[in-house]
């Protein structure tokens, strides 16, 4: 018979005497619930809340710490939910796509802002002056870029396309995805049954899904030429489903149209009148819902005028560059490729823009304090790195500012966009200690709702010359 019980009361009755009680503090960057043992000991826990006391079942074992799953809960936090999507979970096979589904959305907000305040605050010795709102979006289908793996699994004589599964190269077995555009997740059942039908099926190694405004691209990977009926299943498909097929047969420079037509992805900023388009394999936000708050909330906080030069370094396609073109004099845009930088300039163009905008490529993470004066000064920086973090310019920043150099001038503000909280906090202390900055505000960015993942805005002023 069924066990018709709620979910923590089941795990309760799974729990064994011979286990120590925990009780979970906090959250650590992966999801996990970080409690102590009696002897101080640290465990960290898969699927434990902060506030709960549960019992772990303890998978690994250190001089130092622990790790393990809950097994029993006795006392559940407040802001556990019932997760939205079956796939969710710790049981074996369960999709590692999300950690955080089991957390509400608000309190997942707000753990992320404990990880910016506590990496900025342990690892630079930095504490904003001010706590930004979070930048928060739709919870559910907001994810416009997603790579899915691909497997043909001959025990189970089905196609398998979805994320990995927790903590392993296998791929979770998927019907549907709640973070995937509805529109994707219904089609994963259908895609599995295509790519069962194709003679190929073996050597497939992956889709990646590019959504934009007015298409929906899926890039197939793969290993060994395709044959003609394969490709006529693929138009077949693409023709029912209202998708447009790419293909990809080496490294990311071999993808094309398996037949070129139809509209081009783009995403749109409608508040600056700007439209990017980008191709399939391109970096954008993967959330464009939450990537038009930031533009918006990055402009306000660098506060160019008419009059100002602005460096975007990194700056990609030019989710930057262009909105703030439209608001300041000349828009200088730095990226380590050559090819971003083509297709950069051909958006600003465009969009209008070329005589507001100049872009170059250049190597960002061996940049000097030489190179940087070279560049000549500008009144605002806009700075969105990789996860790498931008230590080369932060450090050629530093060293201009403690051996001035007659004709250039710091920028009186810096708008750090950031994906990785330990970078940023990395930049952060240079900034602040070495260059003279302070930390005025900061927040997160809630790109990625139900995972780990971590985004951020910090806002970085010089001191006014006889203010303190």
């Amino acid at each position: 018979m069924p066990d018709s019980r709620p979910a923590a009361a089941r795990i309760i009755g799974a729990m064994t005497e011979d286990q120590e009680w925990l009780e979970v503090d906090s959250l650590e960057l992966e999801g996990q619930g970080v409690a102590r043992r009696a002897d101080g000991k640290v465990v960290f826990v898969e699927g434990a809340l902060p506030g709960e006391r549960v019992r772990a079942r303890v998978m690994r074992r250190k001089n130092a710490w622990e790790q393990g799953q809950v097994e029993a809960i006795a006392r559940e936090s407040s802001q556990r939910v019932r997760p939205r999507c079956p796939h969710f979970g710790l049981h074996a096979g369960a999709c590692g796509g999300c950690k955080m589904q089991h957390l509400h959305p608000a309190a997942q907000v707000a753990v992320k802002q404990r990880v910016l305040e506590d990496n900025l605050q342990h690892l630079a010795k930095v504490r904003a002056e001010r706590w930004l709102r979070p930048i928060q979006g739709p919870d559910w289908g907001y994810r416009w870029r997603a790579r899915l793996s691909v497997r043909h699994v001959l025990k189970k004589g089905e196609v398998l396309v979805g994320f990995h599964e927790r903590k392993s190269r296998y791929v979770a077995d998927m019907r549907q995805c709640a973070v995937l555009p509805e529109r994707v997740s219904a089609l994963l059942p259908q895609l599995r049954l295509l790519l069962a039908g194709l003679q190929a099926r073996d050597r497939l190694p992956q889709i990646e899904l590019a959504q934009g405004e007015q298409a929906c691209v899926l890039v197939l990977r793969h290993l060994v030429p395709l044959q003609e009926s394969d490709l006529d299943c693929l138009r077949a498909f693409a023709l029912r489903h209202a998708v447009q097929w790419w293909l990809q047969p080496a490294g990311p420079d071999t993808v094309h149209a398996l037949d070129p037509a139809g509209p081009g992805l783009s995403y749109s900023l409608p508040e600056y009148g700007i439209r990017v388009p980008f191709l399939p394999t391109d970096f954008t936000q993967v959330n464009p819902h939450i990537n038009r708050v930031l533009v918006s909330r990055a402009l306000a906080l660098l506060a160019a005028g008419a009059d100002d030069r602005v460096i975007d370094w990194f700056c990609g396609l030019g989710n930057f560059s262009l909105p703030l073109a439209r608001l300041v004099a000349h828009v200088h845009g730095i990226e380590g490729s050559a090819a971003l930088v083509r297709r950069a300039t051909d958006n600003a163009a465009a969009n209008g823009l070329a005589a507001k905008t100049s872009f170059e490529a250049r190597n960002l993470f061996e940049l000097t304090a030489d190179e940087l004066r070279s560049l000549g000064a500008a009144t605002r920086w806009l700075v969105d790195p990789p996860r790498e973090g931008a230590f080369a310019l932060a450090k050629a920043l530093a060293d201009l500012q403690s051996a001035p150099v007659e004709g250039w001038t710091a920028p009186d503000r810096i708008v750090y966009v950031s994906c990785n909280p330990a970078t940023l906090a990395r930049d952060a202390g240079l900034l602040v200690h070495q260059a003279g900055y302070r930390c005025t505000a900061a927040g997160v960015v809630n790109m990625f709702p139900h995972t780990a993942h971590v985004e951020s805005i910090a806002l970085f002023e010089r001191p006014v010359k006889g203010l303190s």
